[in-house]
């Protein structure tokens, strides 16, 4: 079966960075857009970065623009994502997620797989 698994959260503070991944397994990694989608207590899922097929283009949230960056490894069937400049406001779960059919879409429902999630916890 499909499976997405996230790592590379935890607690750090304001102003540090960490790189999440996500590794795929049970599909054809290359075949998928991907993208990293978040969601903290209390607020809906949000869309945070998406990477086309072969990596070639890549669409960031406005909140993050600068911050972050999406990349993709499809030799080892994994998504990453790098964050710099951590805020408080970057605190919340951060999913990864594969899409057959749409590549740059900042709708959850386009996404036909999703990872467990990770903690991401910035402190100030």
């Amino acid at each position: 079966q499909v499976q997405l698994v996230e790592s590379g959260g935890g607690l750090v503070q304001t102003g540090d960075s960490l790189r999440l991944s996500c590794t795929a397994s049970g599909l054809t990694f290359s075949d998928y857009a991907m993208a990293w989608f978040r969601q903290a207590p209390g607020k809906e899922r949000e869309f945070v970065a998406s990477i086309s097929w072969v990596g070639d283009n890549a669409v960031h949230a406005d909140s993050v623009v600068g911050r972050f960056t999406i990349s993709r490894d499809n030799a080892k069937n994994t998504l990453y994502l790098r964050m710099n400049s951590l805020k408080p406001e970057d605190t919340a779960v951060y999913y990864c997620a594969a899409s057959l059919n749409y590549a740059g879409s900042y709708a959850y429902q386009h996404y036909d797989y999703w990872g467990q999630g990770t903690q991401v916890t910035v402190s100030s």
